[in-house]
């Protein structure tokens, strides 16, 4: 075995037990649900038994992941860069682990639109934190106040509008591939 093999190795029994404790389950529980003797689960989890593939599988489940999951490691591209558009004051960063996400920073200044006809309907799922200010959310014939530090997340086939309620804000957006296509450089939010 490389030292890769073996950092990997050791990433995944400290996982295991991590996401274990995460829930709050005892071995017992775990090697229960998991279909495993509780001696074979804690021999895995301190590298006493060797990691079977069969084993990480059943394990995934029990823990409510992915083998992909359990095995993945970080890549050497940890950090992104956004991209900025200066005309429309943005920062995007896509999500690399799903690439139909990507994730906008945003300064609103203007209110939202008093015209419903400037409301926008498009497919797809959205979800608003403002960092700062109020932003208020206009979707269907709903007007929500949306304060510092708090989130909003709805379907974009409802029509919205986004703007500022008496002084600037500055949200965080994230979009899902269809709701980002509704959002071309020049359109309104």
């Amino acid at each position: 075995m490389t030292q890769d093999d073996d950092d990997l190795d050791s990433l995944v029994r400290k996982r295991i037990r991590a996401l274990r404790v995460a829930q709050g389950w005892s071995l017992e529980e775990l090697a229960a649900r998991a279909r495993l003797s509780q001696s074979t689960l804690s021999r895995i989890e301190n590298g006493q038994r060797r990691l079977a593939l069969d084993s990480l599988v059943t394990l995934a489940r029990a823990l409510d992941t992915s083998l992909d999951q359990l095995v993945e490691t970080a890549g050497d591209d940890v950090i992104s860069n956004p991209m900025i558009d200066a005309s429309h004051q943005l920062m995007r960063w896509p999500v690399k682990a799903d690439p139909g996400l990507s994730v906008v920073r945003q300064r609103i200044t203007e209110p939202p639109p008093d015209n419903p006809a400037r409301m926008r309907a498009h497919p797809g799922r959205e979800w608003l934190v403002v960092l700062s200010g109020t932003a208020v959310l206009l979707l269907g014939n709903r007007r929500l106040r949306v304060e510092t530090n708090q989130a909003a997340e709805f379907p974009t086939m409802l029509p919205h509008a986004i703007g500022a309620e008496g002084r600037p804000c500055e949200v965080i957006g994230i979009f899902d591939r269809d709701a980002r296509r509704g959002h071309r450089p020049g359109q309104e939010a």
